[in-house]
Parts: C-alpha cells; structure tokens; sequence
C-alpha cells in the first residue's frame, strides 16, 4: 500500500490524519486475518521515525525519506515525489523476486507513485482516491481554499493509470465515471468499516464520568479535524440559535469539539474559540485535542447527538462510528454520509448547512428522549452492516479480479 502524504500510525484528528488513516491500517490488519501480508509505504516526517515498524503480523510501515522530515505542506508534496518513487523501486529491488503481488495507492499523490510501480514491477494497481479535487471544489465552504488544478489534472493521470478503481459509495462511482471520464467496468464500490471491537454501546453514564462531563443534561459532539471543510461552525452557529430560542438550555448543555487545526483552519488556529465567543456560547463549548481511538468512542457513547454538518465527505467514518456506540447522527446530506447514516432511523441528514435548521433538528431531537433511543438503537443496527471484514474480504476480490484482469492482457498481448 501506498499512503505519501499521511502515516496511518498518526493519531486521527489533526493534520492530514483523518479517516483516510484509519482505512490503510484497518483495512491492512483485516487483510493480515485473512493471510495477506501487507507493507504500507509512507513518508517520513522525523528522522526519529525507523525505517520499518512492524505493526503486527502481517503488517509493516515502511518510512520512505523523501524531501525534508518537517515543514512541508500536503501542497508540497508533488516536487517530492520523483523521490518517493526512485526510494520505493529501490527497496523492491532488495526482496525477493515477485515479493509484492497488489499495488493498493491510496489519495491521487499515491497513485502517482503507484502508477510508476506498477509499469516497473507488472502487477495491477488498484486506487482509492479517498477525495477528489473536483467535488471538494464543487461543495467549498466559505473563506476555504481551493484545490489547484494540478491535482485535478494528477487525479485524471491516476484514474486512466488504474486497473481498479475503489470507490466508496455508489455517488463516488458515478463521480469517477462523470467528472473523472473512469471506465464503469473497473470501478468498484467497497465500503469503508467500523472497528466494533473498539466502538460498541457503553453505559453513557460511565463514558461522562470517565470524560469529566456532567452526568445529566444534553451533550453535542463534532468529531473531526477542525478545517472549514468539516464545518464545525454550523454546529457552533447552530447552538447560538438554540440558546436564543431556548435560553434554560444553557443551564446544562455542553457542546465538545473533539480535533485538531487542519487544512486552512491553521491560517486562523484562534477562529473557532473566537466565534464561540462572539455567539455568547463559550460557556458551554469544550475543545479537546485529537484522542486515541477508544477515548474517542467514550465521546460518542457519552453524546446526545453527534453532528456531522461536513461539505464534503467521501465516506463519513465518524458518523457511523458514533452509530455503532448506539448514538443518533445529525448531518449533512452529502457525499458518503447519504449511505452511512439511515436518515430518518438512524439520524437525520439535512440539505445545506442552515444553522437555523441543524437547530431545529437538534432541538427537537433534544426534547424527545424517547425518539433519541431508538433512533439509537437502530444506528446500532445500521453500523452492524459495516464491518472491516466485509470490507477486506471485498477488497481481497478486487485484487484478485485486477491481477485476473491484468493476466488475462498480458496473455492476449503475447
């Protein structure tokens, strides 16, 4: 596997660290359970960092030192790839022969790689592309960056260089095929899990007392990192026109942001903390910095609600994390986030990004206990359907069929 621009031994939440982390290496851990040795290349960030670290049986990261370890943005990135590259053949050319089967690149700067990769070894190269230049610029929030049309250009090489394409939902397939020109017949749809062994149902009252949170009154999550993107200020605008509606709220309504600065919210690290004060909201609003994964599924267990208000999301991973802890979603009808959450039974997707309208949902789901629970219950039974090992078993198929595929042309070609 190829990941350049973000290690997925980084801690989710900050930086470039995101879902995308999580899919390599829990996708990597349940190939492993089914005898599929893995090695993830990723770019080194420290020269503390060892070449290899052997993640568990089955399982390595691989270190690649490619331009300098620190100050490089993920805009940066592409003049270093010549590098990674010539650093990627050169440990190939160390094992034994045939060693690696499956090229698997994940984000178009990987692909690039990949498709070097796979011309030099003669094994498919199946991409991921995780997001896509032309949707994110498509659904920007306001004051956000635009994606350059380098990386458009770069997403357009990788899909023609591709044997497979994995798309994460249905909608992302057809956006591979519309605005990307793919080949329907080498797109597959596999989507992405939950690690139910680390997010399940906990005794709420438990999971605030372990959190230091009030053991009554309502709790709102945003999990994510904090980028306009993610839009964590619709849930903080939101919450300002639920106080104004219901001001006793205030009295015991704890709002959590749970993440770090990403993206082109480090141009402005302050603007979250200086909109809650200028909404009169501060007092309720909590910022944490990105946690460990089972810390994590304590805020889902010990929330309310989880809000989801994202402009643009490949998949969702946080809203059907938070399903599987048996807690309902507020979100965004966008993207993946259409096929994570069930909406209307496992939460409640909502069309744009109205603060006014994540406050009436909210509110109302607020004041009905009843209907949280078994919206509840049923985010529980819609996240059993997303496990990472249907999620590896399908993407085992795909590489079967793309390395089939690429047989069968050699053959024909001879």
């Amino acid at each position: 596997m190829l990941s350049v621009h973000t290690s997925p031994l980084d801690q989710p939440g900050t930086g470039d660290a995101g879902g995308m982390n999580v899919y390599v290496l829990e996708l990597a851990r349940r190939l492993a359970d089914l005898g599929v040795e893995t090695e993830i290349f990723t770019r080194a960030t420290s020269s503390r960092l060892p070449p290899v670290v052997e993640y568990q049986p089955g399982v390595s990261v691989r270190h690649v030192v490619a331009g300098p370890f620190e100050g490089l943005s993920k805009q940066d990135l592409p003049a270093q790839l010549c590098t990674f590259v010539r650093e990627v053949l050169r440990v190939e050319a160390t094992q034994a022969p045939d060693r690696y089967g499956v090229i698997h690149s994940h984000y178009w700067l990987s692909g690039q790689v990949g498709a070097v990769a796979r011309d030099r070894w003669a094994v498919p190269l199946v991409h991921t592309m995780h997001t896509t230049a032309k949707v994110k610029n498509a659904a920007l929030a306001a004051g956000d960056s635009a994606e350059p049309g380098a990386r458009s250009l770069g997403e357009e090489q990788v899909v023609d260089a591709a044997d497979r394409l994995i798309a994460n939902t249905a909608e992302e397939a057809h956006q591979l095929v519309d605005l990307y020109g793919a080949d329907p017949e080498v797109v597959d749809v596999v989507h992405p899990g939950v690690d139910f062994s680390v997010f399940s149902p906990q005794p709420q009252s438990s999971a605030r007392a372990a959190l230091g949170l009030p053991v009554a009154g309502p709790v709102l999550l945003f999990a994510g990192r904090l980028q306009p993107m993610k839009a964590p200020d619709v849930l903080l605008r939101a919450v300002g026109v639920l106080l104004e509606r219901d001001p006793q709220l205030r009295d015991n309504l704890t709002v959590a942001v749970v993440g770090g600065l990403s993206g082109s919210g480090l141009d402005r690290p302050q603007a979250l903390q200086e909109l809650a004060a200028a909404l009169d909201i501060a007092d309720v609003v909590r910022f944490v910095p990105p946690v460990a994964q089972s810390t994590l599924a304590q805020w889902y267990a010990a929330a309310s609600l989880v809000c989801v208000p994202s402009y643009s999301e490949s998949f969702g991973l946080v809203a059907l994390e938070a399903q599987a802890c048996g807690t309902p979603v507020v979100a965004a009808a966008v993207g993946g986030l259409t096929t994570a959450v069930d909406d209307g039974r496992s939460g409640v997707l909502l069309p744009g990004h109205d603060p006014s309208d994540y406050a009436r949902v909210i509110g109302d789901l607020l004041a009905d206990p009843r209907r949280r629970a078994v919206m509840g219950r049923r985010a529980q039974q819609h996240a059993a359907a997303f496990g990472w090992d249907r999620t590896a078993r399908h993407t085992l198929q795909v590489y079967r069929d793309a390395a089939a595929a690429l047989h069968g042309h050699r053959l024909a070609v001879s």
